[in-house]
């Protein structure tokens, strides 16, 4: 079995690292003597608790974790604790042997405890997919900017879109930003000279990842080309932007203290994908899609910047961007300004906006989703009320990758047909 097959969340292998998380804590636990065993023990599983406890809250809170994570992984941190402190307590009583086993208790325990995490967020869904991000392995379909050039203007379309790495100067934003990916579909390779003016989807993730979550974990790529073959090689050029800049740096897409991420997507993108790969200039052939954070920036960058974008797909995104409670995302995402954070919220700027043309939309949340739900419906009707049409779609699903990415192949054949003039819908 390859690492491509192992999985992370689920089946044998997370099962496997929580075996031998707790027999390694029993054997560096061990039997030792009486007061080891009546008192010390006791005095650990009492410590490591509270440790656990306090860990959970408040020392989620103080290091950004705002949303409520599963049991199993503050569990785990009590058991990694545990290991932690059997290892100082019983130095003495102990051989080197069983420290060794106190330590590899801790890293086994420390690796469940993060693959709880990784389990709850969907985000690496096997072993290949966790050690490519951490190596940087290229992606599939990768090319350099050179290669692109090199693979233009010949007989035949290629089977597949290519994927390059790009560095997108920050013009307007001075946003700091990590390089970004731009997939080009096969007709984009038609002519070396005279690329057509393909429509173009901005793609954006969570709040906690990296450009290539879309390529890596939502198989976006894969939709786009999957798209293309049954369309004589035709589908939009991709964007998978970076709108936060670092891991955990949640800028929800706004201008702010975090970072200018909303003149980023909304100028220096655009400017730099037309001038660069020839791409459409026609608001109207431009959308914004994402998931979780990045479906709450999608109708936000639509409804504030209809001259740039006019389409977007909303993938279990929030109401309106938030950092927290709301005194948190005032001062952490408009630093105090009141004003700033209004010009941010999609009811309210629909509503100042008054009706829109040409806009269009799609909510796509999960069954388990209570309040995503209710604010899907809740942004729908208020979109309605100003010209723009929008639907609600539920399906079977949790807050995970594995939900977004079939979702967002599930909204592409929609998408697609709101960015393309009609002559291309049938093509």
């Amino acid at each position: 079995m390859g690492l491509a097959e192992i999985s992370l969340l689920g089946g044998w292998f997370p099962a496997a690292l929580e075996v031998l998380a707790g027999g390694l804590l029993l054997i560096a636990v061990g039997w030792r003597d009486r007061r080891w065993r009546w008192r010390l023990v006791p005095l650990i599983a009492v410590l490591s608790v509270v440790g656990a406890l306090l860990a959970s809250y408040p020392g989620a809170q103080l290091v950004g974790i705002t949303d409520p994570l599963p049991l199993g992984v503050w569990v785990w941190f009590g058991v990694g604790l545990a290991a932690l402190v059997v290892l100082v307590a019983g130095w003495k009583s102990a051989g080197w042997l069983r420290r060794g086993t106190a330590v590899l208790a801790m890293a086994v325990a420390a690796l469940v405890c993060a693959n709880q995490v990784n389990q709850f967020v969907g985000y690496y869904p096997t072993i290949d997919s966790a050690v490519s991000d951490w190596t940087n392995a290229p992606l599939p379909g990768q090319v350099s900017m050179t290669g692109l050039a090199q693979d233009s203007g010949g007989r035949s379309l290629p089977r597949a879109g290519k994927l390059v790495s790009v560095d997108i100067p920050a013009t307007y934003s001075g946003f700091t930003h990590r390089p970004e990916l731009v997939y080009l579909p096969p007709v984009w390779f038609r002519s070396a000279k005279h690329h057509p003016a393909l429509p173009v989807v901005e793609v954006i993730g969570g709040e906690r990842g990296a450009p290539a979550d879309w390529v890596r974990l939502g198989n976006a790529v894969d939709t786009a080309n999957a798209y293309a073959h049954q369309h004589h090689g035709y589908a939009p050029i991709l964007v998978f932007v970076d709108a936060t800049a670092s891991f955990d740096n949640d800028t929800e897409c706004v201008d702010g203290p975090r970072g200018n991420a909303a003149t980023h997507l909304a100028r220096d993108i655009p400017q730099y994908v037309e001038k660069t790969f020839g791409a459409s200039r026609n608001p109207a052939q431009w959308a914004v899609a994402g998931f979780s954070m990045g479906g709450t920036c999608a109708i936000d960058l639509v409804v504030e910047h209809p001259g740039t974008f006019t389409h977007f797909v909303d993938i279990s995104g929030d109401l309106e961007p938030n950092s927290g409670d709301d005194h948190d995302t005032l001062i952490q995402l408009y630093g105090g300004s009141v004003a700033s954070e209004q010009a941010n919220e999609p009811l309210k700027v629909m509503h100042a906006h008054g009706k829109y043309t040409g806009v269009s939309g799609m909510f796509l949340t999960s069954t388990a989703e209570k309040t995503h739900q209710r604010e899907a419906h809740q942004l729908s009707r208020a979109a309605a009320k100003v010209g723009i049409p929008s639907t609600v779609q539920v399906s079977p699903g949790s807050h995970v990758w594995q939900f977004a990415g079939p979702a967002f192949a599930r909204s592409f054949p929609w998408l697609v047909g709101q960015l393309n003039p009609p002559h291309h819908r049938s093509a």
